[in-house]
């Protein structure tokens, strides 16, 4: 893998507009009509935290996305361009740019409603994704249903190849196996499972080569890999409360491959650098998505951890 690539990272997939809406107290009480909360449009969704991720911690980094011909698609290119994220390789979405709605709950709970139309169908220009994949040392795929057909070309191209497969129900999900089979490294959340055990047990003998990282929530991560076995992590500690879980999972995926791949740490020390990335998302409203966490305040959190 060429050390002399333009990017150390290329995100595909998942980029559109959120509108969070923040209850005051509780759950939505449907018996009531009327609700007064706090509504707030944002760039959202995995392909646009993990790519601000990368570009916040001083990393050259791609988005390969759809977004459409519309406000939305314009916002998403100027600002994540004004950030230092390569934008040529945004396609256009017929049906528009995606949309999601995030019930936000006062303890950064939240429930997603993602808007999934078009993206079963859709495909990207093959030339224009070879240019970029080509020179990336680092391929970061979100489970929108065309970045499958990109899995072969990033492996081809001799890039390490990471999928973020979300929350996963079961193991045998048809939807993503391909994710599993030819990544390199996975991420997953626990949200489903009261025990990760079983589905990262599968995947390792779906495919034995991987590095599998756990989102645990509130009760840290766990990762595994078939030489070195399944470990928990605790949840790195922060005096500031937890506002907003948006972006947390793509934060600690995103600080993980960083110290990982990118830079070749430790297993332990890249778990816990992907907790510090998470940890400091959900101190943020994800309208401040700008403003993740930088190289220099993550080695300060590290250096403090390892007093």
């Amino acid at each position: 893998m060429s050390g002399e690539r333009r990017f150390d990272a290329v995100v595909i997939g998942a980029v559109g507009i959120d509108t969070n809406v923040y209850l005051r107290e509780g759950d939505l009480d449907l018996s009531r009509e009327g609700h007064f909360t706090r509504n707030v449009d944002c760039i959202g969704q995995a392909g646009g935290f993990s790519s601000r991720g990368y570009a916040r911690l001083g990393r050259r980094v791609a988005l390969i996305a759809s977004v459409g011909d519309d406000f939305g698609g314009a916002w998403i290119r100027r600002d994540l361009a004004a950030e230092g994220i390569d934008v040529s390789g945004l396609f256009t979405d017929p049906a528009g740019t995606s949309r999601s709605v995030n019930m936000m709950r006062g303890d950064g709970r939240r429930r997603n409603f993602y808007d999934g139309r078009g993206a079963m169908t859709l495909r990207p220009d093959p030339a224009m994704c070879e240019v970029i994949v080509t020179q990336a040392r680092l391929v970061h795929v979100h489970v929108v249903n065309w970045s499958r057909w990109l899995l072969p070309l990033a492996r081809e191209r001799g890039a390490v190849v990471a999928a973020d497969l979300q929350d996963v129900v079961s193991a045998s999900d048809p939807y993503r196996r391909d994710y599993v089979e030819q990544s390199d490294v996975v991420f997953f959340s626990s949200a489903n499972h009261s025990d990760p055990r079983p589905i990262v047990d599968a995947y390792l003998r779906m495919n034995p080569r991987l590095t599998i990282v756990v989102g645990l929530g509130a009760e840290g991560a766990a990762a595994a890999t078939a030489q070195e076995g399944f470990r928990r992590f605790p949840p790195f500690a922060m005096d500031a409360p937890v506002v907003d879980t948006n972006g947390a999972g793509d934060s600690l995926a995103v600080g993980f491959l960083v110290s990982r791949i990118l830079e070749g740490r430790t297993l332990e020390e890249s778990v816990l650098r992907g907790q510090i990335a998470a940890r400091h998302c959900c101190t943020l409203p994800a309208e401040r998505a700008a403003e993740l966490i930088t190289a220099e305040t993550l080695g300060a959190h590290v250096s403090s951890a390892s007093r």
